[in-house]
């Protein structure tokens, strides 16, 4: 696992985190085609999501049983270093995914419910109106919906008020440098009057840009 520091981010002179957030990632995400290989954090995230290749159950509850694992080695560090109350997460672009395509969520979920001292709030944060899947949107697809801009999560999401007070941990299956999703959804859980917020990504993109995501030495 890896810590890092999320900065205030801009984009066309829009502010859209206005403090700086300490965060964390279990290992480098590399896209490409490593999301057909077996055995790849990419293959297991893209598996997860459910929405390219029909896959099998076991297919399934293998990556499932993978992420799992992996959030119960990485999320007890983290409480160590910075505690927090309150387990949420990033929700997907769409608003009609099936519960096959929401397993991610689910299994966050389910280790959330038998952590200690944690509450589970996976459903804090619910997408009623679809935006465009970003990665998909560089191709020409993306579906249909806005691309990120500030305020975007308060737009297209309900933010139960059972995060006022909260440290919350927020949680999404990939962080790209400059995209944006995340420090808006960080943003609007601290608009809403979360106490706190620190971020956690299974696979984080490697960026090359200027101004990328700060390491920090744990």
């Amino acid at each position: 696992m890896n810590k890092f520091k999320i900065t205030q981010s801009y984009d066309k002179n829009n502010l859209f985190l206005t403090q700086d957030i300490i965060a964390f990632y279990h290992c480098d995400y590399k896209g490409g085609g490593k999301w057909k290989e077996p055995g790849t954090i990419e293959n297991m995230l893209c598996t997860l999501k459910h929405d390219i290749t029909p896959y099998s159950q076991p297919q399934l509850d293998e990556a499932r049983g993978r992420l799992f694992n992996i959030l119960q080695n990485d999320l007890p560090q983290i409480y160590q270093q910075s505690p927090f109350t309150t387990i949420c997460v990033v929700p997907r672009a769409k608003s009609n995914h099936t519960p096959a395509q929401l397993l991610f969520r689910q299994t966050v979920s389910e280790f959330a419910s038998i952590m200690p001292n944690v509450e589970d709030g996976t459903e804090y944060i619910v997408r009623h109106t679809c935006t465009k899947t970003t990665h998909l949107a560089r191709t020409g697809g993306g579906g249909n919906g806005k691309l990120p801009y500030k305020g975007i999560t308060k737009d297209t999401c309900l933010i139960s008020n059972k995060v006022r007070g909260k440290s919350i941990l927020l949680i999404d299956d990939i962080y790209t440098y400059g995209v944006n999703i995340d420090e808006d959804a960080i943003q609007a859980l601290l608009d809403t009057g979360a106490h706190s917020v620190i971020f956690y990504a299974v696979g984080k993109t490697i960026s090359y840009k200027l101004g990328a995501p700060i390491p920090i030495n744990p």
